[in-house]
């Protein structure tokens, strides 16, 4: 089961950009799917987006389409998440998973602690 480590999250303005990373821990990590998912307060989990085991083919979520962009380094067994023109309905927290079924976007098993973003208005 990988282990999954996501860094930078932080406070940022409307119209704002971040760029989230999620480190895994494995040999086996390029042989996952991987995506991301937030969760607002008070709200159910959504997915955000994901990328195949070779970045060939990447699916997101509605809301992120043109703005989001999901990308991996297989060599240095890190995916990303670029987020440009950030809204403040994307405050949330922003969690990795691997092992994920993009067609169905279930989740796998593996979820990273989770780093907060917060954008202001």
């Amino acid at each position: 089961q990988a282990q999954l480590v996501e860094s930078g999250g932080g406070l940022v303005q409307a119209g704002g950009s971040l760029r989230l990373s999620c480190a895994a821990s494995g040999r086996t990590f390029r042989s996952y799917n991987m995506g991301w998912f937030r969760q607002a307060p008070g709200k159910e989990r959504e997915f955000v987006a994901a990328i195949s085991w070779n970045g060939g083919t990447t699916y997101y979520g509605n809301f992120a389409k043109g703005r989001f962009t999901i990308s991996r380094d297989n060599a240095k067994n890190t995916v990303y998440l670029q987020m440009n023109n950030l809204e403040p309905e994307d405050t949330a927290v922003y969690y990795c998973n691997a092992g994920l079924a993009p067609a169905t976007m279930t989740p796998g098993s593996s979820w990273g602690q989770g780093t907060q973003v917060t954008v202001s208005s």
